[in-house]
């Protein structure tokens, strides 16, 4: 029964690897830290190890760790052990595939015994959506050369001998999986990493990171200044603490969940160490051997954040024990596996984990302080993603890139809006349940919404908008007509043709053959000006596209790195000789800023201003938008009259100063309005609606925009980006000719010689992208 299960917990951790836990912080005359190095490294977790022994790999000196208590004493020495590439995102499951090659070979490398065996791993399947995401996780993982199988519950069988197959319609077998020791992985880590010459130093404090003109200059520690050119922040639970204690403030969006799992004592037969890990997303469990028993946690509905005061704990230890909490998962446990119904619990593990704000983790080096990287936010996968994470961190230290696409995990994705205590706290309560939800495409994060709103949200809203979040900005993605059922559509999560397709369908057939306008206000806006042609020359420098255009010009180019890699997408406007107007994707805000800003000269007649706020915008689309705009301002605005990529300011309706420029961001016919924020939004738009005559116009949102813009591509002068969100997708291709064939339904890429074939089949058929 359930009392006979409850055990009480023991005083020693999980792991009991003397060798772990390194002795020289022990020593009772420690050694003295350097007065100088290059880099210095915080936090002697499995993280900060693998960046420590990555940097150093790649020839790196003059690094120092340190660790306020002893190495691997934080959630490293609590971690489960697992090691999968079972990731929702291509990066991350590289990171993982990377991290297990590692590990492998550590022992041999250093002669630390790591407790690698592979195992494999199954994750099983209780229903078909789940079943099709296993395929579609399959899919992703044949193409990066990961081995997998998809396979029938009675070879889940005859590969577990525990598992309850009765309610299971499939699984997918991932045969490298494997299991660690994770203390003995950091120690190795520490081990190598000390062999190439860096120094550690436990029981040390790092109170706070000093800097001058937005370089790193030092680190202030309870034991002394050490003078460094870079800082790694590696912090895990107190990264966020320790980014605040800056002398300027770095953000570190993260918080940390309670996370439970349960130990066993052997079995009546015990389980064999080689036995594949269970990962049961519909049961919200995980299980492996341990032991002979087996070790299983789970991600619960209802987590229990803490520490949102900042509470620090110098080693952090078992917590307070929960039974009544992790009842839910236990119940799962015993459902998927009836046979441990008899057997005997050792402890119930409580540990702390960091989440993010949307499940990825933290990378790169943060904005607008210049040697300052952070790597955090492991969301539970710490053991998985450190090695691979190191590894692209010490890249990105080194080139100044790393060798593999991190854009969804750099940590410039985020800004300031995202670091209250108070949003991460509640994200984080609904980010843990969602690493095992089943995710079918567009869902949304319903917690920390309404961040940042256009002036016409509520009457939008009043309009039947459903709404989405693009870095914490509402943007409506359609209209609900009158008498549609908003309960059902809301709830159509589906991986098929969902309720609203019509909908968007109709949305879609409007701006091709009449008008529409959209909000797009969430764009980033940025103002670039100099008192010469200082400005001018920037862009000359990080744009493809040539810039000097006569005034009243718009180009559409990217701002490239030294590589030819886009860094961002953007249309530059010259509203006057030496000022242009920058607009960029919502989401580049911050990247694009921090990458205008660590280019710019230090020259103080050259001024860079965020004027997102400043500025609303109205997408007016459609082959009749001319008409309307002519209508209401008395001008001709036939291409003889105002030519494609043109942009001048002018009245519209009782609105003056409106810059209205001849481009869409979709490709479709029609106009952009920009319209500084004194102006009465809401009348303008009300002007559009109902004082053009006879010309009919639509509401139209967000997923119509996606549409139409992967049917008909923005071409410049040998560049050519596709930027498709429909399933957060960013592809971006710099030169070449793409012939794209698109229908509407996506998901996945398959890679071949010479040429790129995208096969995204989520909502139908194919993407055909020829790439030279």
């Amino acid at each position: 029964d359930k009392c006979h299960r409850k055990k009480r917990l023991a005083s020693a951790g999980l792991w009991s690897s003397p060798r772990s836990l390194a002795s020289a912080g022990e020593t009772a005359q420690p050694i003295p830290l350097p007065s100088q190095a290059r880099v210095v490294i915080c936090g002697g977790g499995i993280v900060g190890t693998s960046v420590a022994y990555h940097l150093a790999k790649l020839g790196w000196t003059e690094i120092v760790l340190l660790e306020q208590g002893r190495l691997g004493a934080g959630t490293t020495r609590l971690c489960a052990g697992v090691v999968s590439v079972a990731k929702p995102i291509s990066i991350e499951c590289k990171m993982a595939d990377y991290s297990n090659s590692l590990y492998e070979h550590l022992e041999e490398e250093t002669g630390v015994k790591t407790g690698y065996v592979r195992t494999g791993s199954l994750c099983l399947a209780q229903n078909q959506d789940r079943f099709l995401s296993l395929k579609r996780l399959a899919s992703r993982l044949n193409v990066m050369g990961i081995p997998c199988n998809v396979i029938k519950p009675k070879e889940v069988s005859k590969l577990h001998p525990l598992v309850n197959i009765h309610d299971l319609v499939g699984a997918l077998h991932l045969p490298g999986d494997a299991v660690v020791s994770p203390p003995d992985v950091n120690h190795a880590l520490a081990t190598a990493a000390a062999g190439h010459g860096v120094q550690i130093h436990e029981r040390t404090t790092v109170n706070h990171v000093m800097m001058d003109k937005g370089h790193v200059t030092a680190v202030e520690t309870d034991r002394g200044a050490i003078e460094c050119e870079y800082f790694v922040n590696c912090a895990g639970q107190w990264a966020y603490e320790l980014g605040q204690a800056s002398e300027t403030k770095v953000s570190v969006p993260l918080h940390g969940c309670e996370h439970f799992y349960l130990l066993s004592k052997p079995l009546a037969e015990p389980l064999q160490p080689s036995t594949p890990v269970v990962i049961d997303m519909d049961g919200r469990i995980y299980v492996r051997a341990w032991q002979g028993g087996v070790l299983s946690g789970g991600f619960e509905k209802n987590p229990k954040p803490i520490f949102t005061e900042g509470r620090n704990q110098l080693e952090i230890q078992n917590m307070q024990e929960d039974w009544d909490h992790f009842e839910p998962m236990l119940s799962s446990l015993l459902r998927r596996m009836p046979e441990l119904e008899v057997c005997e619990i050792q402890q119930l593990v409580n540990c702390p984990e960091s989440f993010t704000p949307d499940m990825r983790c933290l990378m790169g080096e943060t904005p607008g302080v210049h040697g300052y990287f952070v790597l955090a936010g492991m969301n539970a996968s710490g053991l998985a993603f450190a090695g691979g994470a190191g590894k692209y961190l010490a890249e990105w230290m080194t080139y100044g890139y790393p060798m593999a696409n991190v854009w969804p995990l750099d940590i410039k994705r985020f800004g300031n809006l995202q670091s209250s205590r108070t949003f991460l706290r509640h994200r984080v309560m609904e980010v843990m349940p969602l690493l095992y939800n089943l995710k079918v495409p567009r869902w949304d994060f319903q917690t920390g919404r309404q961040l940042r709103t256009s002036p016409l949200y509520d009457r939008l809203d009043t309009q039947g908008a459903r709404w989405m979040e693009k870095h914490g900005f509402e943007r409506a993605k359609y209209f609900i007509p009158a008498g549609k059922d908003l309960l059902s559509l809301d709830a159509s999560k589906t991986f098929y043709k969902p309720d609203w397709f019509d909908i968007v369908g109709s949305e879609v057939k409007c701006c091709k053959e009449a008008v529409c306008v959209i909000d797009m206000s969430s764009f980033t806006k940025f103002e670039l000006t100099s008192t010469d042609d200082q400005a001018l020359a920037l862009l000359q420098y990080l744009c493809a596209n040539d810039l000097d255009v006569p005034v009243g010009h718009i180009v559409h180019t990217g701002m490239l790195n030294e590589r030819g890699g886009y860094e961002n997408d953007c249309s530059v406007v010259r509203v006057k000789k030496n000022s242009f107007f920058i607009i960029s994707p919502t989401d580049q805000q911050v990247h694009c800023w921090s990458w205008l800003k660590k280019h710019m000269p230090d020259d103080p007649q050259l001024h860079l201003e965020d004027v997102s706020w400043k500025y609303t915008a109205l997408n007016l689309i459609g082959p009749r938008a001319m008409d309307v705009l002519g209508e209401l301002s008395y001008v001709s605005m036939t291409p003889e009259h105002f030519p494609s990529l043109f942009c001048k300011e002018m009245s519209v309706g009782y609105a003056n100063g409106i810059r209205v420029m001849s481009m869409t961001h979709t490709g479709e016919p029609g106009f952009m309005l920009y319209i500084p924020i004194e102006v009465r939004y809401t009348i303008l738009y009300y002007t559009i609606l109902y004082t053009t005559g006879n010309i009919p116009i639509q509401e139209s949102q967000t997923t119509i925009h996606y549409w139409l813009y992967t049917s008909r591509l923005l071409y410049t002068t040998g560049y050519i980006l596709l930027d498709y969100w429909l399933y957060t997708t960013r592809l971006l291709y710099t030169t070449g000719y793409i012939l794209l064939d698109y229908w509407l339904y996506t998901t996945r890429l398959l890679y071949t010689t010479g040429y790129i074939l995208l096969v995204y089949w989520l909502y139908t058929t194919s993407l055909l992208v020829i790439y030279y």
